[in-house]
């Protein structure tokens, strides 16, 4: 009984700070826009002062898109790097530029900056595997949506 009752003296403090962990995560994930809901994603997200750090999962834990939510600017678009301009998030329109992953030849990856009515600023992220699959990315990260404050015009 004595060994059962310092087992559970030693493992509390270990278990309640996994269960404030999950919670921590559980309100960055709330800081992150809605994902749509037949999209099979998950949030993996981390806040800080700095701001809001969101990884939409697929089922695997590879990941789909990804974004950044600060109070100021924190990607600065190269105009000659535009690519994409025919797409939305969350109703509004964006300019998608093209990134490169020296490590990652074959990937498109793309990013993008909006503002939210609040003031802040999200950079999003994505990488497709091929040139193939980028538009559908490309329209998964369209369907998001920001409650709360959502994009300025």
């Amino acid at each position: 009984m004595q060994r059962t009752i310092a087992t559970l003296t030693l493992c509390l403090p270990v278990l309640l700070a996994a269960g404030a962990a999950r919670a921590q995560d559980a309100a960055a994930a709330g800081n992150c826009p809605q994902l749509p809901a037949d999209a099979g994603l998950t949030w993996e997200a981390r806040s800080s002062d700095a701001g809001d750090f969101c990884r939409a999962l697929f089922a695997d834990g590879s990941e789909a898109f990804g974004l950044y939510i600060t109070p100021e600017r924190s990607f600065d678009p190269v105009r000659r790097n535009r690519a994409e301009r025919n797409f939305t998030i969350d109703g509004h329109e964006v300019t998608w530029y093209r990134a490169e992953i020296a490590a990652l030849p074959g990937v498109e990856a793309r990013e993008t900056n909006l503002a939210l009515t609040d003031g802040r600023q999200v950079h999003v992220w994505l990488q497709a595997p091929s040139p193939t699959e980028l538009p559908a990315r490309l329209q998964l990260v369209g369907r998001l949506h920001f409650t709360g404050a959502g994009i300025a015009d």
